[in-house]
C-alpha cells in the first residue's frame, strides 16, 4: 500500500489494484486545427499538460498500475450519438462533421488519434465512448471488475467536462479516486479551479487531488 499526501488528506492505494485512467488526450481536443480549436478555444492551455501526462504515464507503468486511455469517439454512422448532442451548440462544424482532422469524433479520423507523446502502449486499453463520462455506453466497468481494481488515478481534458463526469460516475461506482492537479486542464482555467475545489469538498465528496510531485513520492504505508 502507497499513501500520498492529497487532499483533502492522505490517498492510499495498492498499485495492484489501481488503474490509472488518461482521458480524452486526443488531437480533437489539443491539437491546433481540431475540434477545440475550431470552436475558438485556445488549445495551448491543454497541450501544456502533455509532458505532464506523458510523465504520469511512465511513472504509472513502472509502479504496475493498469493503464486505461479513453477518446470521446463516435461510430461513422452516428448511431451511438444522441440528437440532443448533434444539435448542441448550434455549430457550423460539428460532431461527424468535416474538420480539417477528418470527421469531428468519429472513430478511426486521425483528430480522433491520442496524441503520439501520450498514446497507449501494446496491451493497454483505449476505451471509444461516445458520452462525457468514460463509464456510460462503455465496458469501463466490466473490464475495471475483471480485473478487481478498486482505486483509479485520473488525468486529461477537460478537467470540468469529461474527467469530472467520468470521477463522479466513478465515485456513484464505489472507486476511490485521485486526479492529479498538473495532468488534467481546461480551455478556461478558473473552471479548473473550481472543478478542483469542487470534487475535494467536505472531506473528498468525490475524489482527492494531489500533485504530481506528491504522487511519485507515495510512501509505503
Amino acid at each position: 500500500m502507497l499513501t500520498v499526501n492529497a487532499k483533502p488528506y492522505e490517498y492510499v492505494f495498492d498499485p495492484a489494484h489501481t488503474a490509472l485512467v488518461s482521458i480524452d488526450m486526443q488531437h480533437d481536443f489539443i491539437a491546433d486545427g481540431g475540434f477545440g480549436a475550431l470552436l475558438g478555444n485556445d488549445v495551448s492551455l491543454l497541450r501544456a499538460i502533455v509532458p505532464a501526462v506523458a510523465e504520469l504515464l511512465a511513472w504509472a507503468r513502472g509502479a504496475g498500475v493498469t493503464i486505461i486511455h479513453t477518446r470521446e469517439a463516435h461510430l461513422p454512422d452516428l448511431s451511438d450519438c444522441p440528437p440532443a448532442k448533434l444539435k448542441r451548440g448550434r455549430l457550423t462544424t460539428g460532431i461527424g462533421d468535416a474538420g480539417p482532422m477528418g470527421r469531428i469524433l468519429v472513430r478511426g479520423e486521425p483528430g480522433n488519434d491520442i496524441m503520439p507523446e501520450v498514446g497507449p502502449l501494446p496491451g493497454e486499453l483505449v476505451i471509444d465512448k461516445p458520452g462525457k463520462g468514460a463509464f456510460y455506453g462503455t465496458g469501463l466497468g466490466d473490464f475495471l471488475k475483471e480485473k478487481n481494481i478498486t482505486h483509479l488515478i485520473v488525468c486529461g481534458v477537460t478537467t470540468e467536462v469529461c474527467v469530472q463526469t467520468t470521477l463522479r460516475e466513478a465515485n456513484d461506482r464505489g472507486y476511490e479516486c485521485l486526479l492529479v492537479e498538473e495532468t488534467t486542464a481546461s480551455y478556461f482555467p478558473h473552471f479548473k479551479q473550481a472543478a478542483l475545489d469542487m470534487l475535494t469538498a467536505q472531506g473528498g465528496i468525490v475524489c482527492w487531488s494531489s500533485s504530481l510531485a506528491a504522487l511519485k513520492g507515495a510512501t509505503e504505508a
